[in-house]
């Protein structure tokens, strides 16, 4: 790392650093600015602009733990990060991880980059604890470490998990709880079906928070953790949610699947400190629920 800079006169950060640290490929220095590794009297900063002082101190972070809220690649934010996790808000549209059609613009690929600020030949990176479909948006947990990955797993049917979503119509009352055994064989489109070898027992507990005329906004607690089981469990009741043409929906009012994780709560799988992150409901999806319209 380079040594941090006493400024001496005024000028914009991103000039300063490529004046005062002319051994450093421009691009790495964009690539620290990018991921917030550089700070200013100690406070990361990610503006190019920003308008150093004299006697400001900058430098590259050590530790490089994000700051919260803090923005990456891909439009994902960054709710926590010590040296065994990452939690993010993912946004939709996002793969979790690489597939054969996407190998670079995922979750996964942009928080590796983050970890190695940009050097290919780092050895940091994260590893996958569990997914989310492509269309939803919220809340995921990434481990640092290969134990990290094997304890959260492990434990994961202990985490809280909540989500919210928009659904076309309007459930039979206010709570209630789905239950069914959902045949995954088909991981494109999982279905109810009678318990077999092929089935797993999903559970979904469901509150309605709110209502317009054509849509109703629900929160969704996960009793198990099946592959689209609230988008099956929604389906089955005659609710599909918004966006999700696969499981019957007949609407797209935001161009996407109205389903966010919002909520995660989980023990630390190193300190045991109790973990709770919550992510509000995208203005797109918050939108749709607020007053009646009509779709036409």
């Amino acid at each position: 790392m380079p040594k941090p800079i006493t400024v001496r006169e005024p000028s914009p950060l991103l000039a300063t650093l490529f004046a005062e640290w002319p051994q450093e490929k421009k691009k790495q220095i964009r690539t620290w600015l990018k991921f917030q590794a550089v700070t200013v009297n100690g406070r990361p900063v990610s503006q190019f602009d920003h308008p150093l002082k004299r006697g400001d101190v900058v430098a590259v972070r050590t530790d490089r733990f994000a700051v919260p809220k803090t923005k990456l690649g891909g439009g994902m934010k960054v709710f926590f990060e010590d040296a065994h996790l990452i939690v993010i808000d993912k946004p939709s549209g996002l793969l979790s991880i690489a597939s054969e059609a996407e190998p670079e613009k995922t979750a996964y690929f942009q928080l590796t980059e983050y970890l190695r600020l940009g050097n290919p030949r780092a050895k940091e990176r994260v590893w996958i604890v569990h997914r989310l479909d492509r269309e939803t948006s919220g809340l995921m947990v990434f481990a640092k470490t290969p134990l990290v990955k094997e304890t959260l797993q492990k434990s994961w049917d202990t985490f809280e998990k909540r989500y919210e979503a928009v659904v076309e119509g309007k459930l039979p009352g206010e709570s209630g709880t789905f239950e069914s055994d959902l045949d995954e064989s088909n991981p494109y489109r999982v279905h109810s079906a009678p318990r077999s070898d092929l089935t797993r027992h999903a559970v979904t507990h469901w509150r309605v928070l709110a209502k317009s005329t054509w849509r109703s906004l629900v929160e969704l607690t996960l009793e198990t953790g099946r592959r689209h089981q609230i988008r099956v469990h929604l389906a089955d009741a005659g609710c599909p949610i918004v966006g999700d043409e696969k499981y019957g929906a007949k609407s797209d009012p935001a161009g996407r699947l109205g389903l966010h994780s919002c909520m995660l709560k989980f023990s630390h799988p190193v300190t045991r400190e109790e973990m709770r992150f919550e992510s509000p409901l995208p203005k797109d999806l918050a939108a749709l629920v607020r007053a009646p319209r009509n779709e036409g």
